[in-house]
């Protein structure tokens, strides 16, 4: 038996017997839990652990943010939910061009501003597969924004870094500033209205109505081409989506399909696949991942957008002649520049996952994309809009480029594990732009080397992006040296890369892993 060292400052996994969650929040961990014990279900629990999460992490989620979800019945197939936002009718690359904005959207603009799609998300799972009532779900979330919450040690030091951006806003600024001490106390009593009307009317409570008439009149008060229609016809937006998938060393791996990056994760793997991953040294196996991660995140931003407008995209980057061509191009003495195979002419997010006692499972993810979203808070409703609509290019002709009700590309992506048909590990990464990445690094230090689901969490991270490969400050010196001769330049950052949760199914045992550089826990019975 390998011995845990309870010296290191790392956690050791955690084991229960009929049910766990996972989150990166423990009042979330503790929330879901509960609705366990009461014998809710998976997505029972989900739903409540990301609505107290909405509350007590809001830099990073919100009900004004997009969500997506991959379930897993016992012993069935993996469903995938889309619960990502659409641009305006109004929205348009000449539209905006008009507005005075030619190179990208910023993050403050209205326009980062896509109709949320979590509540959407959140009651079309209740709906379909839910057991508790709405409001015994929002019990807890309700409490704490109407209440307080004692704000955790990594949410005060992620909030007290995005001050300069709350503070652009008046009414962001009157709800989140100053930014709170761990341990203090934080309410959002508007929030809890919120909340308590869509327990009570469901999706139309946010979607139609004073609600959205107030939000709509706000964003447009901006510069938002939003209209009152746009959000009405959101009300049922959130989609039941095949996922796609591949094999990885005898394993399933499901993502949710485009407008989400998990076929970057995929093709991230299946060029992993062909390498002896754990015969490698640590220098080599991230050179290779770097290597891999420019050549799918190249792909990704070149081809990805909103389904209807990059169709079978997915199996062409999947096939056999794509994969191998991609492998071929890794030299292993050097870093290169990434090309498209064929030659033709961002951050912050929460993650959970939940087994319940009947053997379901959920991968869970809701995000408001940078920190804090667009920073834009609507003082009438309370609620803090994301800024996924900042991904939007505005370049006519491109997959991701702004248009009307289209989706743009998600970076945020749930992962399942399967294995003869059956669920065996719901997992997620958070982290913006590195989640694609993150989910290879994290299955390919579990199943081909082995390591405990916390010890794989543990592991010094990495991320070619940019130009750059940006590594953690424990990474290795030797191990930089060794990378920065093969010509990767190399950025050490100040602090940690993303988070992660996952969840490991077998006969009469489920181990858990949260990662240590966020507040959460796993946690079960």
């Amino acid at each position: 038996m390998t011995r845990f060292d309870f010296l290191s400052g790392r956690r050791a996994p955690s084991y229960g017997a009929r049910a766990m969650i996972a989150t990166s929040h423990p009042l979330a961990s503790a929330a879901g839990l509960s609705v366990l014990a009461e014998g809710g279900n998976a997505v029972d629990a989900a739903i409540a652990a990301s609505a107290v999460q909405a509350v007590a992490d809001p830099l990073m989620t919100g009900i004004g943010g997009d969500c997506f979800a991959l379930y897993a019945p016992a012993g069935g197939a993996v469903r995938a939910l889309n619960g990502s936002g659409r641009a305006p009718a109004a929205a348009s690359v000449a539209a905006l061009q008009a507005a005075g904005l030619t190179d990208h959207i910023p993050q403050t603009s209205p326009h980062a501003v896509t109709v949320p799609g979590a509540i959407s998300a959140w009651c079309r799972l209740h709906a379909d597969l839910g057991s508790l009532p709405l409001s015994r779900l929002f019990r807890d979330a309700i409490g704490y924004a109407r209440g307080g919450y004692p704000v955790t040690p990594r949410v005060a030091q992620d909030w007290a870094d995005a001050a300069a951006l709350i503070g652009g806003d008046p009414h962001a600024a009157a709800v989140f500033l100053p930014a709170p001490a761990a341990g203090a106390r934080h309410a959002q009593p508007l929030l809890a209205d919120r909340l308590e009307e869509i327990a009570a009317r469901g999706p139309a409570a946010f979607y139609q109505g004073d609600t959205a008439a107030r939000m709509v009149a706000h964003l447009r008060a901006l510069g938002g081409l939003h209209t009152e229609q746009d959000f009405a016809e959101a009300t049922d937006g959130a989609e039941w989506v095949a996922p796609i998938s591949a094999r990885y060393r005898g394993f399933e791996v499901h993502e949710c399909p485009p407008n989400g990056q998990g076929v970057a994760a995929l093709l991230i793997l299946k060029i992993l696949e062909g390498f002896d991953m754990a015969a490698l040294s640590p220098a080599d196996r991230i050179h290779v991942e770097a290597e891999a991660t420019k050549l799918a995140y190249h792909h990704r931003d070149a081809l990805l957008g909103d389904p209807d407008h990059c169709p079978g995209l997915a199996e062409a980057l999947l096939s056999d002649p794509a994969i191998a061509a991609l492998r071929g191009r890794i030299d292993m003495a050097r870093a290169q520049a990434p090309v498209l195979w064929d030659e033709p002419e961002h951050k912050d997010t929460i993650y959970l996952c939940v087994v319940d006692a009947e053997g379901n499972a959920i991968s869970f993810i809701n995000s408001i994309f940078h920190g804090f979203g667009s920073g834009r808070l609507d003082p009438a409703t309370g609620v803090l809009f994301h800024s996924r609509g900042a991904s939007f290019r505005l370049i006519p002709g491109h997959p991701n480029a702004i248009g009307p009700r289209k989706r743009p590309m998600h970076t945020i992506i749930p992962g399942m594990v399967t294995q003869g048909g059956r669920a065996v590990m719901p997992f997620g990464v958070m982290g913006g732009q590195y989640q694609a990445t993150g989910h290879a690094a994290f299955l390919s230090s579990v199943i081909d080397r082995g390591l405990s689901l916390q010890a794989a969490m543990d592991e010094p991270r990495s991320f070619a992006t940019e130009g750059v490969l940006q590594v953690e400050p424990t990474m290795p010196q030797d191990i930089c040296d060794d990378l920065a001769a093969r010509g990767h330049v190399i950025k050490r950052l100040a602090g940690p890369m993303g988070g992660a949760q996952a969840i490991c199914m077998s006969d009469g045992l489920l181990e858990g892993g949260s990662d240590s550089r966020k507040d959460g826990m796993a946690i079960g019975f």
